[in-house]
């Protein structure tokens, strides 16, 4: 078999590994990293991407949102989370269907696309359809099924099928580009039933578990009422914590709470829009991080932020730590890079395919054009002009697992415009069916 090469020539490549800046040329063969050097042959490569006056950077991560709702979008604004699902987003999506999933998945890949994000981690309904868009637009997933029983042994059993026949159907999927999580929604809608078989299926599938945690006050309040602990300590009770769990939010925490995910090494998704927009709190980002404990970055949906515009997510989380602690040393451009790309590859279990520019690593990457009048002038701290004054649009080029899925700002594997008009459709009946 012919090896697929593409050089990409005479880009300044920053690795957050190291945050070094080396002017050079990248090859990439078939999805992998193959070399990187100064002097690179270029005769029998099949493409060559000119990549003067641009940042090579691997692909983003984003650790939690929900594709699908890009459908939502702007749907419910200004409430809080407790209003926000009840009275709104629950109620409309008792009308989803596989097509619509399928739909606003392919919607929300365009902007993963269009923003530099490669990999994004998943929880919500009809995943397989979700899993069919993921593997269409190229890109890398880790998709887990939203499960919610509030106690219903019935309603549990139907839950735990649906995740372990998205696992047998879809773990490896799209040349292994899909991977399978289990997830829970949260420990106030899954029974201790459901988390504890959760927790032995993760264990007997070897593999990750994704839920949301301690996102809102009301949150800690109820959980002290009903179990008399506070959400971690509720799940470290009863066993469910590990290195393999990914807990979104993860805003109200007591200092015990941090030292049991320390102790459990439970990886945190931070999500500072979101929370930030319902006014669920400000999550404590660097006391984790000064306790090693591993932190990525995560939008949720974009019906609570209102875009999946990973760099703009960073430059917030960066920003909201400074005001809140009054330390501009807080969560530097550095950490909040790290966030985005190698920390967010080692919360899904991902950083020894992804995350960091290495030799034989998967060729995820992005190239961001600094020829734009807010990268303009260059900074002496690449890292700085990337978090504090680029965004989404600033990305040129996106590449994942070796092919290119937009170049020169031009989507390759998907079909922007027919997306659009899908999707204006689908909300339009989605609307009319929840009146």
């Amino acid at each position: 078999m012919t090896d697929n090469t593409i050089l990409i020539k005479d880009a300044l490549i920053l690795n957050p590994l190291d945050f070094k800046e080396i002017k050079g040329s990248l090859l990439i063969k078939n999805d992998k990293i193959a070399e990187i050097g100064t002097d690179i042959d270029e005769s029998n490569v099949d493409k060559v991407i000119d990549a003067k006056g641009k940042i090579l950077l691997p692909g983003f991560v984003n650790t939690h949102t929900h594709l699908s709702m890009t459908l939502f979008r702007g749907l419910a604004d200004d409430l809080s989370l407790d209003s926000w699902l009840n009275d709104n987003i629950w109620p409309m999506e008792a009308n989803l269907t596989s097509e619509y999933c399928y739909i606003g998945a392919l919607l929300g890949a365009i902007e993963l696309i269009k923003s530099g994000t490669t990999t994004f981690s998943d929880m919500y309904f009809y995943m397989e359809d979700v899993a069919k868009a993921v593997e269409e637009s190229g890109i890398r997933a880790v998709l887990s099924y939203g499960m919610i029983d509030f106690g219903d042994d019935e309603k549990r059993e139907h839950e735990i099928k649906e995740n372990i026949a998205l696992f047998e159907k879809c773990n490896g999927m799209a040349d292994g580009r899909i991977k399978v999580f289990f997830g829970p929604h949260s420990p106030y809608t899954a029974s201790k039933d459901l988390l504890e078989d959760v927790r032995w299926l993760a264990n007997e599938y070897n593999t990750g578990i994704h839920i949301h945690v301690s996102e809102t006050q009301k949150e800690i309040n109820d959980s002290l009422e009903a179990h008399d602990l506070r959400p971690f300590e509720y799940l470290d009770s009863i066993g469910f914590l590990g290195p393999d769990v990914v807990a979104a939010h993860s805003v109200w925490l007591s200092h015990n709470e941090i030292e049991i995910i320390k102790r459990n090494n439970v990886k945190i998704s931070h999500n500072p829009c979101s929370n930030m927009k319902l006014a669920s709190g400000i999550a404590p980002i660097q006391d984790l991080i000064t306790n090693d404990i591993c932190v990525g970055i995560g939008t949720d949906g974009a019906s609570s932020n209102n875009n999946l515009d990973l760099i703009e997510e960073l430059r917030t989380a960066s920003l909201l730590q400074k005001v809140n602690l009054l330390n501009p040393k807080a969560l530097t451009s550095n950490e909040a890079l790290a966030m985005g790309t190698i920390k967010g590859a080692e919360v899904l279990g991902l950083e020894q395919e992804i995350g960091s520019i290495e030799v034989g690593k998967k060729a995820d990457l992005i190239l961001i054009d600094t020829n734009n009048a807010n990268m303009v002038p260059d900074s002496s701290a690449t890292s700085s002009n990337i978090i504090y004054s680029a965004n989404g649009y600033n990305v040129d080029t996106t590449i994942c697992d070796g092919k290119i899925l937009m170049e020169n700002r031009k989507l390759i594997t998907l079909d922007e415009e027919k997306i659009y008009k899908k999707a204006r459709k689908a909300i339009e009946e989605l609307k009319e069916a929840s009146k």
